[in-house]
């Protein structure tokens, strides 16, 4: 029984054979993860309701930013 992968396990796959392929590239990712940032791999672990709570409390910030200041 064949199953279907998903994209997102097709791209789980292609992000491992690249980390595998290029090491150096991954160590150099890995020291400068924090100052970059991976808003895939932040948006990718919460799923759909979590990133649109996430863009609803970012919003009503900046407006209450904007109103306060």
């Amino acid at each position: 029984m064949n199953r279907k992968e998903t994209s997102e396990e097709t791209r789980e796959q292609l992000r491992q054979s690249e980390l595998k392929n290029n090491p150096t590239g991954s160590l150099h990712d890995g020291l400068n993860r924090e100052s970059n940032g991976n808003l895939n791999d932040l948006s990718g672990g919460m799923g759909w309701k979590g990133t649109g709570i996430l863009i609803l409390v970012l919003f009503f910030g900046y407006i209450l930013y904007n109103l306060i200041f």
